[in-house]
């Protein structure tokens, strides 16, 4: 390798710039994604080899739960909060020290619960009831308390607690925010609990969380600590499974012997007791680094951290500094000791590995954790453009690398990635959007009655006209399949109408339908029909294909029923269908009627379709005429009197013979009054097909 003057080096100078730019890199966690990564391995290998009395649930802690088997028995969902008060007063009877309830109850109950419940609460003493903070973009708004009866009785504490990536969330830090701890019970649920548990208020002082004078846990620049997750015997999944009681036992224990108290007595007496949820119902649970947590068993692992003394602990700056200069010491020896290439790289590998175990093994035993992904970026990135001058020099062919890039670039990314570079990977964004799917009807038959230019000169008239529509309402076009027509609204521009703007766009463009029929009819030629399908919700969008080819689009459940709802149109005779989703976005301006309430192939889940009629207050006279009347009739259909509803949808049909709703509920109000559904049905109607 041509070493040459080391301060001429650009390739030596732009690795240790990498490296002295890692430093603030990891201070400030610019790339915490990448980090989550290298910290779940290392928190799933201590817990595995790490020492015993850390990494064991404390025995001062107690689950009670309320799962699938307590609603079994329970018989209703959710929780009331009279028996949640019942629950607690009962703990507390049995001796449990603290009774923290993990249940949000910010809202009045319905059902004038809070008062009872509240002297339930007051009676029993030392609960505690969970509050929300209100963070945005990392700033302190307000707490949102309990109802102001539970909150007058009882402390709280919230749990709401971020991930640290703004990409995925990752639970296994917990900030303190110094603005909140100056309200009214302002410290996260799991301080909280544990202070009352202690009998002393937290406090921060000198970046430390200090509990009265025998703890105290340090924080993080960011004053946050890491959480500790105990390890579970082998063959159990969740903490809850070893440290948990079914709420169940203790909903009501008047009728229980003194042998049966005394029992329920030895779990609970003395000890934190956290009531929570952990029925898959709930969805309460969260990505840690030691795989799904339910929210529940984060607040008892955090206690057991605090309890420990915060256990876990970033590695002091210093140390940071000093094993990443020598990572970088270690990238120049192998780089100009080693000539050949092949021991190059094998040489690099053993540095890495090195590195990994060391780090691995100061988290495991010292419970201190050192950054990786910096140091190895830098390292990687570093050994590479050392090893690129060093392939430049040696082949002469700089242009070359350039053509190579060349390659991977699609042409309709272009512009984006010119912005954004980072969008060059595969993959995409989660986002909140409104998919489009539009189809001719009885196209195979139009097809057959046109020569194949008269064909390709029709259908390309008609997709100019469509994509001019979608253009003009800023719509993006995914692709054309046929006749069929894929578009979206809500990427790349963000849109927060884009529900709004999809509609007004089949609006638009059946109404361009129909003088696009009134002018076919007078040139000969065969007219044409559109079916439109909508459907708004979470979906990923982005670059997606292999390195060589991609394409911007979408995929996800949400697009999937927006393409249902398209072939969902030939069960009723209609040409536009919405869903609920896209219909409450959108209420307030346009005109629709409801269609029904269906299940279509492929899901289990419900879903209320509507026909969207025109803009608000622009529905055609026949058709507001029928309304009214279509209306009554579907309550009709609704009510299980299906004789009524036969005769009132016969009435829409001979005002409006051509109404392909009210014939298709004809017909099945016909065939429930031959074959009645089950006493149980919901009214929900099943498509067979996909239309």
């Amino acid at each position: 390798m041509t070493t040459g003057h080391w301060y001429k080096r650009y390739d030596i100078l732009l690795t240790v710039m990498l490296f002295l730019l890692a430093i603030p890199a990891e201070y400030f966690e610019l790339f915490s994604l990448l980090e989550d990564q290298f910290v779940s391995m290392r928190y799933l290998l201590r817990q595995t080899y790490g020492p015993r009395h850390t990494v064991t649930p404390s025995e001062q802690i107690v689950l009670v739960n309320t799962d699938e088997d307590f609603f079994k028995q329970y018989q209703s969902f959710p929780l009331r909060r009279t028996d949640i008060g019942r629950i607690a007063a009962n703990l507390r009877q049995l001796g449990a020290k603290v009774v923290a309830v993990d249940v949000l109850m910010d809202f009045p109950s319905s059902y004038g619960e809070d008062e009872p419940t509240a002297k339930l609460l007051k009676e029993s003493g030392n609960i505690l009831l969970v509050s929300q903070a209100d963070i945005g973009h990392g700033t302190f708004r307000k707490l949102n308390y309990p109802t102001e009866q539970l909150n007058r009785v009882t402390r709280s504490g919230y749990t709401n607690i971020g991930s640290f990536s703004s990409v995925v969330t990752n639970l296994y830090r917990l900030r303190i925010y110094p603005e909140i701890t100056r309200e009214r019970d302002g410290w996260p649920f799991s301080i909280q609990a544990l202070a009352m548990f202690l009998g002393v208020e937290p406090r921060l002082s000198h970046g430390a969380i200090e509990m009265g004078d025998v703890r105290s846990v340090p924080l993080d620049q960011f004053n946050s600590f890491y959480i500790d997750f105990p390890a579970l015997p082998k063959g159990v999944r969740f903490l809850s499974q070893v440290r948990g009681i079914s709420a169940v036992e203790f909903l009501n224990i008047e009728n229980k012997s003194e042998e049966e108290l005394f029992e329920l007595s030895y779990w609970v007496k003395d000890k934190i007791v956290l009531l929570g949820d952990t029925s898959e119902v709930s969805h309460d649970w969260f990505d840690t680094p030691v795989g799904m947590v339910y929210g529940v068993e984060i607040i008892a692992n955090t206690i057991h951290t605090l309890m420990k003394g915060g256990p876990i602990r970033p590695a002091p700056l210093l140390m940071e500094i000093t094993i990443s200069l020598a990572f970088m010491l270690a990238i120049f020896l192998i780089n100009y000791r080693t000539m050949h290439p092949l021991l190059r790289l094998l040489n690099f590998i053993a540095v890495i590995t090195g590195y990994g175990l060391l780090t691995a093994l100061i988290f495991i035993h010292q419970g201190i954790l050192v950054s990786m992904s910096y140091t190895l970026l830098a390292g990687l990135l570093g050994s590479t453009v050392i090893n690129l001058r060093s392939f430049l020099l040696e082949r002469g062919q700089k242009n070359m690398i350039k053509g190579a890039f060349g390659q991977y670039l699609s042409p309709k990314v272009v512009d984006i990635l010119v912005k954004d570079p980072s969008k060059l990977s595969l993959g995409g964004e989660q986002r909140e959007m409104t998919a489009f799917f539009s189809d001719v009807a009885g196209f195979s038959t139009i097809s057959e009655k046109l020569t194949p230019s008269e064909l390709v000169k029709l259908l390309n008239e008609y997709l100019t006209a469509m994509c001019d529509i979608i253009s003009r309402y800023d719509g993006t076009v995914d692709k054309f399949e046929g006749d069929a027509i894929i578009a979206f609204w809500g990427a790349p521009l963000d849109q927060p109408d884009h529900a709004l703007l999809a509609c007004y766009t089949s609006i638009d463009m059946q109404n361009y339908m129909i003088e696009l029929r009134q002018r076919l009819q007078q040139e000969n030629r065969p007219v044409m029909h559109m079916r439109v399908g909508l459907n708004s919700g979470s979906m990923v969008v982005g670059n997606m294909g292999s390195k060589q080819r991609m394409d911007y689009t979408i995929m996800g459940d949400a697009v999937n029923l927006a393409a249902r709802l398209e072939g969902a149109n030939k069960f009723y005779g209609t040409y536009t269908m919405i869903s609920h989703y896209t219909y409450q976005m959108v209420k307030d301006a346009v005109e629709v009627r409801e269609l029904d309430t269906i299940r279509v192939v492929g899901k289990k889940e419900p879903i209320t379709i509507y026909q969207l009629l025109a803009r608000k207050d622009q529905t055609p006279a026949p058709l507001a005429t029928i309304l009214p009347l279509y209306n009554q009739a579907l309550a009709s259909y609704k009510a299980k009197d299906f004789q009524a509803a036969q005769q009132q949808f016969e009435q829409v049909l001979q005002i409006m013979p051509d109404d392909g709703p009210a014939r298709s509920y004809v017909e099945r109000c016909q065939e429930f009054l031959l074959h009645p559904p089950a006493a149980d049905w919901d009214g929900v109607y099943q498509l067979t097909s996909k239309g």
